[in-house]
């Protein structure tokens, strides 16, 4: 124990001394974490729907890129040969190397956690069920990168397989993409990446139900760390001059493929691939069957008497004073900047974002979302319409909005819809919102139903800016 003890203080030590290791384990993600908050600063809680994506970076990067680099250069300088004739067993040096990865990935994700609390980030909703996932995401990602220091001779090797896996894993493989702004084909091949897993479970414990709604993603995590941690040990090399491409055991390759087309497979057969939206409700239908007893019973029906109806009570957005429409948070981010953008009226689009948004423009006066019998989810839905492909960043979202603030305008009175979209950004989350527009042309789903309320929201008190005269339109 206490050779054990004392390696991982050396390994630790020797971390905090290495500028390469640093930068792949601490400033690497919070780059990233930046990056986010810029792009969602304007999120009603900064980061929060994202630390699932953030902490997988931040594992990703000291797990498949720090870990291997260590492990190949100290074996490269003779470190590990060294460590054979000691009189320790390898299991103890090998454990107490991946102990000592773990503790730098722990202080990682606490650190981009607590970065993230101060730019105004709340707590966790399952603290105790973010540490479980995150050890669980830590040992798939440790395992991985076993596997990669084993395979790579040298350093530069590293790199190269590291961003073999890390590039994919990044942008189809739901960890900087979100999986509902990629095509079908990209959500299928995601299902064999263990990233999309890491994301859903720690996620989860952000923000959704915790580890009990994360399950099959911590079985998958759980699988593919043992299959990576079996695979590194029966390819491990002690010195630098064994090389990987000359020894006897590259079939134990196969057992990582192997629990990664397993993984896949699994959740393609159980139907865990496509983000799909939200599916409304059946309607329950009763009929009487003809029969017998039916026919035999009469039913004598009183022909009614004539009752003056109720007058109908006034419609919710009718109680809107003009004190509410002046009391409006009109901070809202610029029309040229990343979120909720809209396009003046003199940038006309052009190629295919041209026919997409004259397909929105041509389908909104038969669209059936907009037809129910509340005017005020009508607007709602409506605004989804600029809403959606704001949250997956299409190219077209800027000239969207544009088309959904002139219907609205034809459609309704000034001042009756200036105090619907008043209504809907005072109970933003009343009533309901589509995900997805692809009934009128604009292919994709936004995966998230808060982040579309949240666009709508945005766009609600630009357009209430631009009827009262606040904003320049």
């Amino acid at each position: 124990m206490n050779a054990f003890t004392e390696h991982v203080g050396i390994s630790l030590r020797l971390h905090f001394r290495n500028k390469m290791a640093l930068l792949y384990g601490y400033l690497f993600p919070l780059i990233f974490l930046a990056a986010f908050w810029v792009l969602y600063r304007y999120d009603k809680v900064p980061l929060l729907r994202h630390m699932g994506e953030l902490l997988t970076v931040s594992v990703l990067g000291g797990a498949c890129f720090g870990l291997p680099s260590t492990l190949v250069s100290e074996r490269e300088r003779g470190v590990w040969r060294r460590y054979r004739l000691a009189p320790v067993p390898t299991w103890s040096v090998v454990l107490s190397t991946i102990v000592a990865r773990y503790v730098i990935l722990l202080t990682a994700g606490l650190l981009q956690l607590g970065v993230a609390l101060a730019v105004g980030m709340t707590m966790p909703a399952h603290p105790a069920d973010l540490f479980v996932a995150f050890t669980a995401v830590s040992f798939a990602f440790i395992g991985l990168g076993l596997v990669i220091a084993m395979m790579a001779d040298s350093v530069p090797a590293v790199q190269a397989l590291g961003q073999c896996i890390f590039l994919p894993m990044l942008i189809i493989g739901g960890v900087a993409v979100r999986l509902a702004s990629l095509p079908e084909w990209a959500q299928h091949v995601s299902a064999f990446f263990p990233g999309r897993y890491a994301v859903e479970a720690l996620q989860a414990s952000v923000t959704g139900g915790g580890l009990g709604a994360s399950r099959f993603s911590l079985l998958a995590l759980v699988l593919t760390g043992v299959a990576g941690c079996v695979a590194g040990a029966k390819l491990f090399r002690w010195d630098a001059q064994q090389r990987f491409l000359a020894g006897a055991g590259k079939v134990w390759i196969g057992p990582v493929l192997a629990a990664w087309l397993a993984v896949g497979g699994l959740a393609e057969w159980r139907g865990r691939i496509a983000i799909a939206a939200d599916a409304a409700e059946p309607v329950s239908k009763v009929t009487v069957p003809p029969g017998p007893v039916a026919a035999a019973v009469e039913v004598r029906v009183e022909p009614p008497q004539p009752v003056a109806p109720p007058p109908p009570p006034p419609a919710p957005w009718e109680k809107i004073t003009a004190e509410d429409i002046a009391g409006l948070d009109y901070r809202v981010p610029p029309d040229g900047g990343v979120v909720s953008p809209i396009a003046p009226e003199d940038d006309l689009p052009e190629d295919l974002t041209k026919d997409e948004v004259e397909a929105v423009r041509n389908g909104l006066g038969d669209w059936p979302m907009a037809k129910t019998a509340d005017e005020i989810q009508n607007v709602r839905y409506v605004l989804c319409v600029a809403a959606v492909p704001d949250a997956i960043q299409m190219p077209v979202e800027r000239y969207l909005p544009r088309v959904v603030y002139h219907y609205l305008i034809d459609r309704y009175p000034k001042d009756q819809l200036t105090k619907i979209l008043t209504w809907i950004v005072l109970h933003p989350e009343d009533g309901a919102a589509v995900d997805n527009i692809s009934d009128l042309g604009i292919n994709g789903a936004a995966g998230d139903p808060s982040i579309v309320r949240e666009r709508s929201y945005l766009y609600a008190i630009k357009f209430i800016g631009r009827l009262t005269g606040r904003f320049e339109p």
